[in-house]
This record gives C-alpha cells, structure tokens and sequence, in this order.
C-alpha cells in the first residue's frame, strides 16, 4: 500500500501527520510526503515565489520529520503549481492508494470564493482520500 501525504504549507497540522503514521503502521504501508507552493502565476502574487516555496519545504519538513520520530520512513516532496492539480498528479505518479489531508485551514468565506482542497481532492482524485479533521473540532 502506499499513502500520499499532502503537507499544507498554509498550517501546522501535526495530527494529520499522526493519522497517517497510524495507517502506515496498521498497514505497513509506504509514504510519500508532497507539499505545493500553491502560486500558480508569479506575476499576479503578492511574494515573489521564493516565499511559497519555503512555506512548502517547512511543511515538508515538518512532515518528514515527525513520520520519523515516529520511526517511519519518508520521502518528502515540493511542487510548484495548483495545490489540488499537484497533488492529483504526484498521487498518479506514486500509484497512491490514499492520499490523506487535512481539513480546510481557510475560514468559511475564502472556502467558498477559493474552494476547499479537501473537498476538490475528493471529487476529482479517482482514488480514495482521506481527510482528517483537527481532534477537537471533531463530533
């Protein structure tokens, strides 16, 4: 089996990271961890893309790391581009047979003019995703 870890660049989300230690311990799965800079034209962002790369490599990092404090192995990932679109294709390119993320870290409002990540995932990955909520925003 093997898992795609979408690291978001946007939070911190370390219990997601967790949540797919657990699966990769359940399952003896392998997993790869990407994180997308998420600036699809340069000309029209605030930051030059130096900034977006670097929140990326962190999440990244961050990732990797606590997968192997947790005595996992990980290879871990940066793309340029569209979140949802990278993730897709890195997932296609890994033969995932999961790809977990995080919920949404935007307010209400930015998810309903930008979209929500988990959500476009979910309609148009074509293979199983995972999307884990923050535990005490859960039920």
């Amino acid at each position: 089996m093997k898992i795609v870890l979408a690291a978001n660049p946007e939070a911190d989300q370390p219990w997601v990271t967790d949540v797919a230690a657990d699966l990769v311990r359940q399952t003896g799965a392998t997993v790869a961890v990407v994180a997308v800079d998420e600036l699809e034209s340069e000309h029209l962002a605030p930051m030059p893309r130096s900034v977006y790369t670097e929140r990326a490599e962190r999440a990244r990092d961050t990732a990797v790391r606590r997968l192997a404090e947790a005595g996992i192995e990980a290879t871990g990932t940066v793309l340029p581009g569209r979140a949802i679109d990278q993730i897709i294709r890195f997932g296609e390119e890994q033969s995932a047979d999961l790809i977990v993320v995080g919920s949404s870290a935007r307010p209400l409002v930015a998810q309903r003019l930008l979209g929500s990540v988990p959500l476009s995932l979910i309609q148009k990955a074509g293979r199983p995703v995972l999307v884990v909520t923050h535990p005490a925003k859960a039920g």
